[in-house]
């Protein structure tokens, strides 16, 4: 029995009926972790002590009779802008260091009321800012399938740790795409829920009115399972929905025959690779051949997203990061006055692409540019938001790809964002309207993973999670593992 090719609930029943304890559990995935550290660094900090107390904790119950959790013996990687109580959370920057929160957030909180076993935190660009994780503030992670190109981010070291096997399933954290993109680089599963479907309580804002935090794993059923969890309203986070979250598991025995999905023309235009698009358009005439109703769409208003992506995004990221400033939060650089220590902490503290964003939040704030930029920007996103509701009378789901290339090369984009910034395009919509979608394997392009996007409407994640389990049952893309090429 190959402890690592077990899905989450396997796992779990293994550790209740004794076929395997979960303190085995979390040496094999430990053991794993180790091996690959020295290759993809999809770590900033590993666990292992307390993840073997967690598990021989879970063992414990076992062994006494207790019931255990749904996740008993489970090891999971968390993205390291989700706060973990003891453990440093440093969000990928410098500037916090020496941070040990003082709590966890609810996420964590819930997955560990399940008996998850935690082994790690994840590398990830600096507060989420990036789609390489080469702007984290302690180094880039590699992508598993082959080490010299990226794993995607901004949640890249958590989709790399669960395609190179250092940990079950992993959670990430999605305000542009980056649960998503990564997913589609690394080869795995990686699901974005509908916005204040999970709780942002204990997350590091960066743009608070597009975060959302959501699982990867290597299956559709153990990325369903993990949500299943996680979901559900908080009283920590006003934003958090209230409505009853459905077994995403039983959703799955639902037909698809008859399920009308959607395919925007606008996503399959200028700078989609032309390989990327063919592999995509296959998986979706895959999923025609599998009951589906294929709907030629448009959604005129999707060319003007990534532009207002990134003058809300950056707007939320000038306040949210505020009060890192040596003062409140953050290390502290010294000082003559208050303003010398706020100058120097923050200008050492944070890297180029945090400040970058910062100064473009600050300047459409600012008065005389408000009502030009950031108001604009709004307005576009309520467009945009009608443009998918009016496309949700029509289909049920919608299928694009996730990103429009596979892996690039570490440091080809480093000094040009736009060029970083266009690795979005398909993905930024998504959370612009504040929906559902899922990434999924769909094939290769020169050993390279490719995703495919099922976006679902407003509370639509048993209807993308139903198709993309039929895809992948139909398909072998996710039983591949990669060799952590180019070491």
């Amino acid at each position: 029995m190959d402890i690592g090719e077990l899905s989450l609930r396997a796992l779990r029943q293994g550790v209740v009926a004794k076929k395997f304890s979960a303190t085995e559990v979390v040496r094999y995935y430990i053991s794993n972790l180790k091996k690959n550290e020295s290759s993809i660094h999809a770590f900033i900090t590993a666990t292992e002590e307390g993840a073997l107390v967690q598990a021989r904790a879970v063992d414990d119950k076992v062994a006494s009779g207790e019931p255990v959790g749904e996740l008993a013996g489970v090891p999971l990687g968390i993205k390291d802008i989700i706060n973990t109580k003891g453990v440093l959370s440093t969000g990928g920057s410098k500037i916090l260091r020496n941070y040990i929160p003082p709590y966890r957030a609810t996420v964590v909180e819930r997955l560990l009321n399940q008996d998850a076993v935690v082994v790690g935190k994840n590398n990830c660009d600096e507060f989420a800012m990036g789609g390489s994780t080469e702007n984290s503030g302690f180094f880039p992670t590699s992508n598993p399938w082959d080490v010299t190109k990226v794993p995607g981010g901004s949640s890249g070291g958590s989709a790399a740790a669960v395609a190179a096997g250092s940990c079950a399933a992993a959670l990430g954290t999605d305000t542009g795409g980056s649960i998503r993109q990564p997913a589609s680089f690394c080869g795995v599963v990686g699901l974005k829920p509908t916005y204040g479907r999970v709780s942002r309580y204990g997350l590091m804002a960066m743009a608070s009115s597009l975060d959302q935090a959501g699982p990867f794993a290597r299956t559709v059923e153990d990325a369903a399972y993990l949500l299943q969890l996680m979901a559900g309203w908080d009283k920590h986070d006003a934003t958090s929905r209230a409505e009853p979250v459905p077994d995403y598991l039983t959703e799955f025995k639902k037909p698809i025959k008859g399920l009308r999905l959607g395919v925007p023309q606008e996503f399959f235009g200028e700078g989609l690779a032309p390989e990327v698009k063919q592999i995509v358009e296959a998986a979706i005439i895959k999923l025609e051949s599998l009951g589906v109703k294929v709907v030629p769409v448009s959604l005129p208003t999707m060319p003007y997203a990534l532009a207002a992506y990134y003058v809300i995004t950056p707007a939320e990221v000038s306040a949210n990061l505020a009060r890192y400033d040596g003062m409140r939060f953050g290390v502290r650089q010294p000082g003559q006055n208050l303003y010398e220590v706020y100058t120097k902490s923050r200008g050492q503290g944070f890297g180029a692409e945090v400040k970058r964003r910062i100064m473009l939040g600050t300047y459409v704030l600012s008065a005389g540019y408000y009502d030009a930029y950031y108001r604009q920007a709004l307005r576009a996103r309520a467009a945009i938001k009608a443009d998918f509701a009016r496309v949700f009378e029509q289909v049920d789901v919608l299928a694009t790809p996730t990103a429009p290339t596979t892996a690039f090369e570490l440091g080809s984009k480093a000094n040009d964002p736009l060029a970083m910034y266009m690795q979005d395009i398909y993905v930024v919509p998504v959370n612009i309207a504040g929906l559902p979608a899922v990434s999924i394997p769909c094939g290769f392009s020169q050993g390279l993973p490719v995703g495919l996007q099922l976006i679902g409407r407003t509370l639509g994640e048993g209807d993308i999670l139903r198709l993309a389990q039929v895809y992948e049952q139909a398909t072998e893309w996710h039983t591949m593992r990669p060799g952590i090429s180019g070491q």
